[in-house]
């Protein structure tokens, strides 16, 4: 067993963040100014789009594009309930509803077959969630939207480096929302980045993430001198802080090298556990790329005599972190109460529920912490498998 915790999605944090964080604290241009807009030029240029505006959060930029899109009150939106709860929230906090299609399992991602009988005069958009790093079937979902006249808001906050058939994510539907959480494979600590190619949307997301100002406003204490502001429109307080954008900057640099290390520990994973009562996540579909950024196991439930939660529980106790990605958001009290939800309504989703379990893929890890979790693991699975 180890010695110390292996802390579940601990960043990588260089020298090159930390001396630009002290630089941005010394200038005394701490919150939203030149560092964001260098980071919002450099992610747009990675991506590919015309538009990138960073936000606080990816929830931020989730609940803004739909405010952009003109999502009100009685309007529907089609998502995967295989996802964690600020997607569905970001919906309902516009008034709308979410309206939940069951999973693909190997790919857990929304099932592009199961959308159109969900379809109402009420549905105005649909938000796939990019799952663990790998793509939904976009062209699938594209053909639908096309042809019901539909938005689509993708949720990419697993999937910075995704690609699907030759195109960035980011650069498919009429807004892509990233995330730069904590546990991300691009870090600001909290943060988020709103792509699009669509000229008013982009322009009402960044007036609407700063209480609504009009355009420019956070240059108004620049040395270019005072400038006047209108508030038009009841914005929000959405905005990214430079010190975030300070570590977004040079993460952003090493993200190419970050995806590559991953992917070194995936297949040592994938090698390792190859024998034992799991299933181990499906090779990435053909011609798309896989950001890798969660590697998640499921436990098989007939071969082992324990439960999942039991099974994480005995890898803490070796002093291994772990995730759930995810609890199916039917089964959460809020979603189950307010809609009638049973657990047998999306089975799929059921079925990843009850069974997963991430593992930890920082790349952060040494060899040796690879070497860590892989025993744990095989230790664990040995002594509950039938």
């Amino acid at each position: 067993m180890r010695n110390t915790f292996l802390v579940f999605g601990n960043p990588q944090i260089e020298e090159d963040e930390i001396r630009e964080v002290v630089d941005c604290l010394r200038s005394g241009w701490i919150s939203t100014g030149p560092r964001v807009a260098q980071f919002e030029e450099l992610f747009k240029a990675y991506i590919g789009s015309k538009h990138a505006l960073a936000l606080n959060s990816c929830t931020a930029g989730l609940h803004l594009s739909m405010i952009v899109a003109g999502l009100k009150p009685g309007d529907e939106v089609i998502t995967t309930p295989m996802t964690f709860a600020a997607t569905a929230n970001a919906i309902l906090h516009t008034g709308a509803s979410p309206v939940f299609v069951d999973i693909e399992l190997s790919s857990m991602t929304i099932d592009p077959g199961l959308i159109e009988e969900k379809l109402s005069p009420k549905t105005k958009a649909i938000l796939p969630v990019h799952l663990c790093g790998r793509p939904c079937n976009m062209d699938r979902i594209m053909e639908i939207t096309k042809k019901h006249n539909l938005l689509v808001i993708e949720d990419a906050a697993h999937a910075i480096e995704t690609e699907y058939k030759g195109k960035k994510i980011g650069t498919i539907g009429d807004m892509t929302v990233f995330s730069f959480y904590v546990t991300k494979n691009l870090v600001t600590g909290e943060g988020g980045m709103v792509t699009t190619d669509n000229d008013e949307y982009a322009e009402k997301i960044q007036t609407y993430g700063l209480h609504g100002m009009s355009k420019g406003a956070w240059r108004r204490y620049s040395d270019e001198g005072f400038k006047h502001y209108q508030i038009i429109f009841p914005g929000f307080k959405y905005n990214m802080m430079d010190i975030q954008a300070a570590l977004g900057i040079h993460q952003l640099k090493r993200l190419e090298a970050g995806l590559a290390r991953r992917e070194k520990i995936w297949k040592r994973y994938d090698e390792a556990f190859k024998d034992l009562p799991l299933v181990t996540p499906a090779p990435p579909e053909k011609n798309t790329r896989h950001a890798r950024h969660l590697y998640t196991i499921l436990v098989k439930l007939e071969d082992v005599k324990a439960d999942r939660d039991t099974i994480q529980q005995a890898l803490h106790e070796e002093n291994i972190g772990t995730g759930i990605h995810y609890i199916s958001l039917h089964l959460h009290e809020y979603y189950r109460e307010r809609y009638g939800f049973k657990p047998d309504d999306f089975p799929k989703a059921l079925y990843v529920s009850e069974r997963t379990i991430s593992l930890p893929l920082s790349t952060k890890l040494t060899d040796d912490d690879v070497q860590d979790v892989i025993d744990a693991v095989r230790k664990v699975m040995d002594r509950y498998s039938r």
